[in-house]
């Protein structure tokens, strides 16, 4: 073989040594990014399945049990009877669902307290009055009801309202938006769970937000909104 020739083979090897390499680092590479994704969203998917309906009740209470409830949202759960507050577990959070209270320039004292009755068989998670103060009637872990059939899967908020329409007003509406929004984001939920209790058994309820699509779609828009504050 002529040195010209060896020369040219040897530059061609050399060549094709390098291209292995430079493609064998490309593939760990991808395999690496691969693995950290597969990894992150496997994580992400485990905590929306353990928390959104794991069927294990009990991980399901201890993973809510460990959401620490900030100092603006006022602690009053009712006590537990037959009715109103049973104390059973739910089976996960899929869902926030969205009512109204349904009584007119009612505050949200007036639902808790009304709630806390022996005789009284509804209850929410959360009410939001008209000055945009929030209570906390229901531990997050255990079902409320308000949500009929989806009472085992679902966070309720029930939302006050001035008047007849059932428009939340400024205040209540800020409040409900932000609780949500709090919710959404220590559940690893969007706002595309956010549903009306209209959307369970097409009752009326929130009524404006039944009557006025566009303003429930911006209800939700408003949420999405805050929750991405949260995710920051």
């Amino acid at each position: 073989m002529s040195e010209g020739n060896y020369s040219a083979r040897r530059v061609y090897y050399e060549r094709r040594r390098r291209r292995k390499i430079i493609f064998r680092r490309i593939i760990c590479f991808v395999l690496f990014v691969g693995i950290i994704t597969g990894v992150s969203i496997g994580g992400v998917k485990l905590y929306r399945r353990l928390v959104n309906g794991s069927g294990d009740t009990t991980a399901v209470t201890e993973k809510l049990k460990a959401i620490e409830i900030p100092d603006w949202i006022d602690e009053q759960l009712i006590y537990v009877h037959n009715t109103a507050r049973t104390g059973a577990a739910l089976d996960g959070v899929k869902n926030i669902v969205i009512h109204y209270v349904g009584n007119p320039g009612t505050s949200a004292q007036n639902n808790r307290d009304y709630y806390n009755k022996p005789t009284t068989e509804v209850s929410s998670h959360f009410l939001v009055g008209l000055e945009g103060e929030i209570i906390q009637c229901v531990p997050l872990w255990e079902k409320s009801a308000a949500s009929n059939w989806r009472n085992n899967d679902t966070i309720s908020i029930e939302v006050c309202h001035p008047d007849e329409t059932g428009q939340f007003n400024d205040a209540s509406y800020s409040s409900a938006v932000r609780l949500t929004a709090w919710l959404l984001n220590e559940l690893g939920l969007d706002e595309s769970d956010v549903i009306r209790h209209y959307d369970i058994t097409e009752k009326l309820c929130p009524l404006y937000y039944v009557e006025h699509e566009d303003a429930w779609e911006q209800l939700k828009k408003d949420i999405g909104t805050k929750l991405n504050e949260y995710s920051k």
